[in-house]
């Protein structure tokens, strides 16, 4: 080393090096670029410690974007003075003591590496006083001093010139308002786990933002803004040792990028790929093209469940059983999601008279039943009466009924789909007797007809089509606005799924190994098998997941040793490039992780069903009669998830007798 330069293509073979131990203040750099890269990398790593300190007040006071000097400053418990050399010591911590601590982390630090990391790169000094103390002590990282100081109990960290010593990283920052934008959005997610604390944020003497303690609600409420909670729905569900609430946005809140999602675990501000996964699948036949859902959602589990020693900076987790992890939390978005912002408007206490044609499963740990809050019911005990009592007075319509099979006939989508599309292509007809109305009479204000008789329908009742493709309602709101083949989309597509689960369910328990794979999907051989080149990941998918892709209708083996060869289709899918499907298919298992293969033979007889229903529903200039138009509305009451069609689309909007009077300027 010592000047000399060392060719590592010598004589075509590298030169060798002796292994040495890097010295102290080397590793210490190192150690300090794992944990500390940006401005807000400290103060995410501070307002932890006042946070493990049990502080109910964070003041954080910034200058230069937090480059030229950071300071927190807490209320918690404070650091005696025989522990302040030790507390800048790496590995040296107060929060754990043996593995077994280690594996059951509850607290927001624990390596003991932050303060060492940040008095490595920076100029660190601690301030802090507990509650048995006569007064402060300061102690100045550098030099190890230890001098008598004035403060109340808790602590103040100040950190000044970051990068002081390494001016080559320092040119990487940002400028002053980007870091500061970066520090003020790490104390924002703190503030959301955290609504029991205040925080505060000055920068050059200026308050750029406060949260005082509060309420979750009213947090949440001020966090996100007034826009998201409007445009959300609550989430508060419970399983074993996990549970989850929050809120989630609507699919129309949706956003061309991922940057309004928040996802907490114990409490811990978390960028993990498997949650991020399981909240977006959620959403998959609801949001239209690449747009990404919005949400703020806090994951609770036993500490032992979950490993947060992962990486340096605790952003990311693991699960020991992330499969389970990943099914309850998509499960439970997708109930949240299910009831339409129609129903959610309904009067408390009362019912659509279509509602009752809904298959609501049995009452659960993630939600009560879906009748229950279609009736404003107020526990899951009244929402299983009400069940009960609607299913012994009235029977399912025809359409939740599974149909029967000759035996021995071919099933789409583990059940008798063809049939129940085949039966869809039939006029719409309606589930609940219609009332008729006076010509003229208005919705009062109750949501009944002037005479008293017709029923509160969120939806109202039908008065015209427009241009073949829209009707026009009228509800106690105003004037609805339903694009009808949307609509329909989404109501063939939901029985369908519908069906599919009770032939499932008929056909008895699945595959051996009790995955949700069920029954295969209907093959139509080939005449001539497609051929494609295949990458090595393709083709040990192809031979490892066999009984997956026979599970969606595709024969595909090896041709060659670079070839595959594919020698059926799925039979509902004839205009599909086999080719480019079957390359999906075998990508999507290449990367999917054990157990994952189920999943993914659902999510395809969805898209399947998807496209079915689609070709299924009615069409543009179709004419409908009003008899046919309000069921078509009762249908989209009674309909999972039927504000957005299967891509996304929304199907109905709202115009309010405020947006109609503003548009003939009445009242003005």
């Amino acid at each position: 080393m010592n000047g000399e330069r060392i060719d590592l293509r010598q004589g075509g073979g590298a030169a060798v090096r002796r292994i040495r131990a890097l010295p102290d203040d080397l590793v210490s750099q190192i150690a300090a670029g794992e944990v500390v890269e940006w401005p807000a990398s400290v103060v995410r790593e501070l307002v932890d410690n006042a946070l493990d300190a049990g502080a109910t007040q964070v003041t954080l006071r910034l200058a230069g974007g937090g480059v030229r000097s950071i300071l927190v400053e807490d209320d918690g418990l404070g650091i005696a003075r025989e522990d302040l050399v030790l507390a800048v010591q790496r590995h040296a911590t107060s929060k754990i003591a043996d593995l077994a601590d280690l594996e059951s982390v509850a607290t927001m630090g624990f390596r003991g590496e932050a303060l060492a990391a940040i008095g490595s790169v920076a100029e660190l000094a601690i301030t802090s006083r507990t509650a048995a103390a006569e007064h402060a002590w300061r102690l100045d990282a550098r030099d190890g001093h230890i001098a008598a100081a004035a403060r109340g109990r808790g602590t103040t960290v100040e950190m000044q010139e970051l990068f002081f010593a390494t001016p080559a990283r320092r040119k990487f920052l940002k400028s002053d308002a980007t870091e500061l934008a970066h520090c003020i959005e790490a104390v924002r997610r703190h503030a959301l786990a955290r609504p029991d604390v205040g925080f505060a944020v000055w920068h050059e003497g200026r308050l750029v933002a406060q949260w005082r303690a509060s309420a979750a609600a009213a947090r949440r409420a001020e966090v996100l803004g007034a826009a998201f909670i409007a445009a959300s729905v609550a989430l508060d569900a419970a399983a074993g040792p996990l549970a989850l609430e929050g809120r989630i946005g609507r699919p129309e809140a949706a956003r061309a990028r991922a940057d309004h999602q928040y996802l907490f675990v114990n409490c811990r501000f978390v960028r993990d790929r498997l949650l991020a996964h399981a909240v977006r699948s959620a959403y998959e036949d609801q949001l239209h093209g690449s747009r990404q859902p919005a949400y703020a959602l806090f994951l609770s589990i036993a500490p032992e469940l979950v490993d947060v020693n992962v990486h340096p900076t605790k952003i990311e987790v693991r699960f020991r059983d992330s499969r389970a992890v990943h099914q309850a939390v998509r499960q439970a978005v997708e109930r949240a999601l299910a009831p339409t912002r129609a129903m959610q408007a309904a009067p408390a206490g009362e019912a659509a008279p279509a509602a009752r044609g809904n298959e609501a499963a049995a009452v659960t740990s993630w939600q009560p039943a879906l009748a229950l809050a279609e009736a404003g019911a107020m526990n899951e005990a009244a929402a299983a009466a009400s069940v009960a009592r609607w299913r012994a007075e009235e029977p399912a319509p025809p359409w939740a009924q599974a149909p029967q099979r000759p035996a021995g006939t071919a099933a789409v989508s583990s059940g008798a789909g063809l049939a129940a599309w085949a039966a869809l292509r039939s006029p719409l007809t309606p589930l609940t007797p219609l009332t008729p109305v006076t010509p003229g009479a208005s919705l009062r204000g109750d949501g009944s007809a002037g005479s008293g008789e017709q029923p509160a329908w969120p939806l109202g009742r039908a008065l015209a089509q427009v241009g073949g493709v829209y009707i026009l309602a009228e509800n106690r709101h105003g004037l609805v606005v339903v694009d009808m083949h949307a609509a329909h989309e989404r109501i063939v597509y939901e029985r369908l799924k519908r069906a599919a689960a009770a032939a499932h369910a008929d056909g008895g328990a699945g595959s051996e190994d009790g995955s949700e794979a069920g029954r295969p999907l209907p093959a139509q051989p080939l005449l001539i098998p497609v051929t494609f080149q295949a990458t090595a990941a393709e083709l040990a998918a192809a031979e490892s997941e066999q009984a997956t892709l026979a599970q969606l209708g595709l024969d595909v083996g090896r041709l060659n040793a670079t070839t595959l060869a594919v020698r059926s289709r799925p039979a509902a899918l004839p205009d599909a490039d086999v080719a480019e499907l079957t390359r999906s298919v075998l990508a999507e298992l290449a990367a999917a992780d054990s157990g994952g293969a189920s999943r993914i033979v659902q999510r395809s007889r969805d898209d399947i069903l998807a496209t079915m229903a689609c070709h299924g529903a009615v069409r543009a200039n179709r004419r409908l009669t009003l008899e046919e138009m309000n069921a078509l509305l009762r249908d989209m009451e009674a309909t999972d998830r039927a504000d957005t069609c299967n891509h996304g689309r929304p199907t109905w909007r709202q115009v309010t007798m405020q947006e109609l009077d503003a548009l003939f300027l009445r009242g003005r």
